[in-house]
């Protein structure tokens, strides 16, 4: 299954999960899934898309903030610069199939943010894996957790979405999220 998904390497585990001794998606099965009604048009699911980059982008800017050391400020700078494209490639596909004209700032105006990728608070996330925020290791750890986290949703999602257009724009987000992942990795090994 997962490698039909486009995972280059898939492990099988003998004794399946609960063999499984490393990091897994947290949370029960339904995590964020009430940030999706099943029932939304495209247009819908990219607002609700876009939100949650918008909260993963403030979540960035205020861990900057609070990050003491230059090379860990730096990291959550580059990371909040990704939300900011993946934002406008949300606010981008919006413009192509929505009817109405509306520019960047509008479309701001129509998305409330409630959540994080993956559909947790950013008090949640810094709960569950009290990262070292001054270690950037710690922080691509993190960061590849709520990557993780979406990937997990939108594939969820994707199950619960009922129109044809809106589950190919959540397999499309799905499918940014591990880009999203795999260049975290590849920043990780850098290290």
């Amino acid at each position: 299954m997962l490698a039909g998904k486009g995972f280059k390497k898939v492990f099988n585990v003998a004794g399946g999960i609960t063999a499984w001794d490393a990091k897994t998606a947290i949370g029960p099965q339904d995590l964020g899934m009430d940030l999706f009604s099943g029932k939304e048009q495209p247009e819908d699911v990219l607002k609700i898309a876009y939100s949650l980059e918008q909260g993963l982008y403030d979540f960035y800017i205020s861990m900057e903030k609070e990050a003491k050391h230059e090379k860990v400020k730096d990291l959550f700078a580059r990371l909040s610069d990704i939300e900011v494209k993946h934002q406008m490639s949300i606010y981008l596909a919006y413009s192509d199939i929505s009817d109405e004209e509306v520019d960047k700032e509008g479309f701001e105006k129509m998305v409330e943010t409630k959540a994080l990728e993956g559909g947790l608070s950013t008090k949640e996330y810094l709960d569950l894996f009290n990262p070292d925020l001054n270690s950037e290791i710690d922080v691509i750890s993190l960061a590849m957790s709520i990557e993780a986290q979406a990937l997990d949703l939108y594939q969820r999602v994707s199950i619960k979405i009922k129109n044809p257009g809106s589950k190919d724009i959540i397999n499309k987000i799905a499918n940014e999220e591990k880009v999203h992942l795999e260049s975290l990795g590849k920043l990780m090994d850098s290290l």
